[in-house]
């Protein structure tokens, strides 16, 4: 057996170079009694036989009978390949686990793995916890297997019905992210964090060995990654596979890791292998995290990670009908085609199975052998039952300021111009504040906190970070609330989404355009959050929340790549259980929406907000019962309350706000008679029905507002057929929205508006084409309407700014 540098080997032959260092772990290759590891061997033969089960078998679990055709499922579908590994990385995690009384749970990072994690979860006792149907005995058994990707069922991959599991499996690319999400803040939890060598080939993935540059061995836990090289994805070598030991070795060791090796195919030398490298793995890290903590050390550690390359499929089928299986890429889902089209493979299923001696493993009842059973930890220390998984079960609510007293003082509606996002800023600076000693709130963004005026939190807290810093850095600190020194939208969505689903608070602050980059993050985690409420074991967690600002109509110097609305379009795709999206006319609208959404739980929040000055137009009493609400007329810019009106004018947003009522402004001074109704939306879902969505409103409140048959002028911020997409089964079908059309970029903030006919000028117009009974009035208006929109172009191509007119606008309580 050759040794090298950090690394253990077995009889798989792989090129490797010479040794380099002789300070290796060869001494501890005996680490396992011969009692122990023939027990460890057996109890990963029964977490690979369970697996295979799963996978093909409908009836017969204990094979007590020859096995039948009858007794497999239909439709065999799963995924074997990734499945003997994570069994093998399970059970060494468990011994680990009792010696040490580790606190640790498991992350499955490579797709599909369900097999084995929902079989440890079973063997360990977790499964049987939380579903006591699916019983400790041959009857349980046949259960599990049955229920395994099979209607009705659990899915092929560790799901939300997976307990221990924060992490759906589906989607490759986030395994690491979530595990480092989950240890900051917990100076006990070391989180095992398995990678898949296709999984480690996403952007996401492959960015996120990073993340040790953020986390501190102070107050934060630990992340084992556990790269798990099986060498194929569905039909493809995995590049990290097929590179050379020194290449690899290198390239971790420059992302700030300490890897340790563990190669081969041997059973018996393997785990020998495996528990001598996850001791001094495990001892490793408590060694770093003691001499932190007892010295202060803050300087950045090289934290200890494993590369563990084995067969793909391993113990699986050698060879059927002639081809390899082992160890190429056939193994990566179902190894043998058992249907009725291929009646031999009966046969060879069952000569597979019957390899692990299931008779060895499970008494005649179908119970795991008690000295077998003794292997895997006890209560909150099962992986399957860490408390950590659960996040619920240990979320506290948020010590929460006042937010009145960041009230804007508003005299009169438009009379004060404010930056709605620097006055939140002040709110999170006192969220932050007030939960700095339960270390439960963190505000996350890539790069951006500054950029989007809520810089005001480093008054009271830094920037996380490990790395060098040098004399120029600002707020950069081995401890703090703020991670968002890391410009990856993935990374930063993912590591809030591991601090929520393991019980804390926080926020993830972008601009609106680049929020798209997390588009399937956030898909991934609406549907956790979906499922988890259809499971009753499952807690609520606090809910996500985005803040997009730097949006789409405040672009003046990055243009067109910058003004993207789309991710609301994204988000309202996603069931009503779940989804809100909250669009504040003004800064204290602003601050009564977050404080709802910083104690909300189980949604995901969307809320977009401007950071440039603009009017002001509620005082706080009035915000706080507008936003509770959610929608509503607004009284003192309407002149309709004797009479129906002629026109609604509504608006969702803060720049369409000022637009509508720059034009209603405009018609009143013109058309005195005209009679204007006008109607803002703060919670966007309160356009849709009732019956779809639990903000929606009811057909009489609706048409109440909006009536049943006069023009409504919509100004919204994203897109305007999203509006058109939540009204569309209303009863009126006048409805003109005017948004975001892809028209954009570099210019003025009004040129923005004007581009895509969001401007004041074209909504007047809007509603003289709409209303023919003006008559000359109207038609004299539009084209003053025509002339001054000319008048803007030549403007801004001459002075490079607006209009005087346009710049220092106000709305006046007489017009």
């Amino acid at each position: 057996m050759k040794t090298h540098t950090r690394t253990l080997t077995s009889e798989l032959p792989i090129e490797k170079p010479d040794a380099i260092d002789a300070k290796d772990l060869s001494t501890k290759t005996n680490t396992l009694t011969p009692e122990l590891l023939h027990k460890i061997n057996a109890y990963w033969r029964a977490a690979n036989y369970l697996s295979a089960g799963q996978i093909y078998l409908y009836d017969n679990p204990l094979l007590k009978e020859p096995l039948k055709l009858s007794h497999v499922k239909p439709l065999v579908v799963g995924h074997w390949g990734t499945t003997p590994g994570q069994n093998f990385i399970y059970v060494h995690l468990n011994r680990v686990i009792k010696k040490y009384d580790l606190d640790m749970f498991y992350i499955a990072g490579p797709g599909h793995g369900g097999p084995a994690i929902v079989g440890n979860v079973y063997l360990e006792g977790a499964w049987t916890d939380v579903y006591p149907n699916v019983t400790q005995d041959e009857a349980g058994m046949k259960k599990l297997f049955t229920q395994f990707s099979f209607p009705g069922g659990i899915s092929s991959h560790v799901a939300p019905t997976t307990p221990g599991s924060i992490h759906e499996g589906g989607e490759l690319g986030y395994s690491v992210s979530h595990a480092f999400g989950a240890a900051f803040d917990n100076p006990g939890l070391i989180v095992a964090c398995v990678v898949g060598d296709g999984e480690a080939e996403t952007g996401p993935l492959a960015t996120a060995w990073q993340s040790n540059k953020f986390l501190d061995p102070i107050t934060d836990g630990a992340v084992l990654p556990i790269l798990h090289l099986n060498g194929y994805k569905i039909s493809n070598p995995t590049v990290l596979s097929r590179i050379e030991h020194e290449e690899l070795e290198q390239f971790f060791r420059g992302c700030g890791w300490e890897p340790f090796f563990v190669e081969g195919d041997n059973p018996e030398t393997m785990h020998q292998l495996m528990a001598a490298t996850l001791e001094t793995a495990i001892e490793r890290i408590h060694e770093i995290q003691d001499n932190a903590r007892e010295n202060n050390d803050t300087t950045r550690p090289r934290w200890p990670m494993i590369v563990l390359r084995s067969p793909k499929g391993w113990t699986g089928p050698k060879v059927i009908d002639g081809l390899q299986i082992e160890g190429t890429f056939r193994a990566h889902q179902v190894p043998i085609l058992v249907d009725a089209d291929h009646p031999a493979h009966v046969k060879d299923l069952e000569s597979w199975m019957k390899s692990y001696k299931a008779e060895e493993l499970f008494d005649k009842n179908g119970r795991l052998m008690p000295e077998l059973a003794e292997l895997a930890p006890k209560g909150d220390r099962r992986m399957g039952a860490n408390p950590h998984a659960n996040g619920g079960i240990l979320l506290r609510d948020l010590r929460m300021p006042d937010f009145h007293v960041h009230a804007v003082n508003v005299p009169s509606p438009g009379a004060v111009n404010a930056q709605d996002t620097l006055v939140l800023g002040n709110f999170l600076r006192d969220v932050t504040k007030l939960n700095q000693d339960q270390r439960n709130f963190r505000v996350f963004g890539p790069d951006e906190t500054v950029s989007n005026l809520l810089g005001a939190v480093f008054e009271v807290t830094n920037r996380q970070w490990e790395a060098r810093k040098v004399n120029n850095d600002e707020f950069l600190a081995p401890e703090g609330r703020v991670l968002d020194s890391m410009l990856s939208e993935h990374q930063c969505e993912g590591w809030l989404e591991g601090y929520l689903l393991t019980g804390r608070h926080g926020l993830f602050n972008s601009y609106e355009a680049f929020i798209r980059i997390v588009d399937s993050m956030f898909s991934q985690h609406a549907k956790w959050l979906k499922v988890t409420l259809e499971l009753p074991w499952r807690r609520k967690i606090a809910s996500l929340n985005y803040l997009l600002a730097s949006h789409v109509w405040q672009q003046d110097h990055n243009g067109f790549t910058h003004q993207d609305p789309g991710f609301l379009d994204h988000v309202i795709n996603k069931k009503a259980d779940i989804v809100r999206v909250y669009l504040p006319p003004d800064a204290n609208c602003l601050l009564s929406v977050f404080d709802h959404c910083l104690r909300s739980r189980h949604y995901v929040n969307v809320v977009v907000a401007g950071k440039h000055a603009l009017p002001q137009w509620l005082t706080m009493d009035q915000a706080v019962a507008h936003c509770t609400e959610g929608i509503g007329i607004w009284q003192w810019a309407s002149n309709d309350q004797d009479s129906e009106p002629d026109v609604v004018m509504a608006c969702c947003g803060d720049t369409p706000t000022l637009e509508i009522l720059a034009a209603v402004s405009i018609l009143r001074e013109h058309l005195p008679a005209l009679k204007i109704r006008v109607i803002n939306v703060v919670d966007l879902m309160k356009l849709q029905p009732h019956t779809e969505h639990p903000h929606g409103l009811n057909e009489r409140d609706y048409d109440s507002l909006f009536t049943k048959d006069k023009h409504i002028i919509f100004g919204f911020h994203g897109y305007p057929w999203l509006v058109h997409r939540l009204t569309y089964s209303r009863a009126n079908r006048n409805l003109h929205v005017r948004g975001y059309k892809e028209e954009g970029t570099i210019t003025t903030a009004f040129d923005m508006r004007v581009q895509n006919d969001l401007d004041r000028f074209h909504l007047v117009q809007d509603v003289v084409d709409r209303l023919p009974h003006l008559g000359s009035k109207g038609a004299y208006l539009k084209q003053t309407m025509q002339d001054k929109l000319i008048e803007h172009k030549h403007y801004i191509d001459k002075h490079g700014e607006d209009l005087p007119e346009i710049r220092n606008w106000k709305w006046s309580a007489s017009e």
